[in-house]
């Protein structure tokens, strides 16, 4: 397959840039999105976020314009985050071994553990909202358009993410209040 050469020029908010300093401007908050999605594996994250950038690089020519450039790559990541849980959750029910990596060097590991433990019980709609929402900060609006969902979905997924998250970590609200 050709590629042309137009395809490795991109046009965000600042002007015209090569896909290279797009790429170097857009990972670290693409890596950070991928790896909650995923469930805070880094070499996950960054299988995605790598199939994520390359899926944009070659889809680049069919980009509309519709949504800001990061808005469109983003959708990309959130999609490919889809794919690998989807993917490697069959895996696991098929009775196949992850490896997983666990590079993350968490303050308190019990309290990442349990929180990782209470996102990964979500339902895929659930989790995406609440790590767009609150964890990525981005608006019920701009999460609707990266989610491909009315602002009225995303926020009856957020209210039932919150409402498990607070069953799921109930011990740990408790033990922060006593303090």
């Amino acid at each position: 397959m050709s590629i042309d050469i137009a395809q490795s020029m991109v046009n965000d908010n600042s002007g015209t840039l090569s896909f290279g300093e797009f790429f170097d401007r857009h990972l670290p908050r693409a890596r950070r999105l991928a790896w909650r999605l995923v469930g805070g594996d880094q070499a996950a994250a960054d299988d995605v976020v790598q199939e994520a950038f390359c899926r944009a690089f070659h889809a680049l020519p069919r980009f509309r314009g519709q949504a800001k450039l990061e808005t469109w790559l983003h959708r990309i990541i959130v999609n490919e985050s889809h794919n690998y849980r989807r993917k490697h959750r069959l895996m696991r029910e098929s009775g196949e071994t992850l490896e997983r990596s666990g590079r993350v060097a968490p303050s308190d590991p019990a309290l990442r553990r349990r929180i990782a433990e209470a996102l990964e019980q979500l339902s895929e709609s659930q989790r995406a909202a609440f790590v767009l929402v609150h964890l990525e900060q981005y608006t019920v609006k701009q999460s609707a358009e990266l989610l491909q969902k009315s602002e009225g979905s995303v926020k009856k997924h957020l209210h039932r993410a919150l409402v498990r998250l607070r069953s799921e970590l109930a011990d740990v609200w408790q033990v922060n209040d006593d303090r």
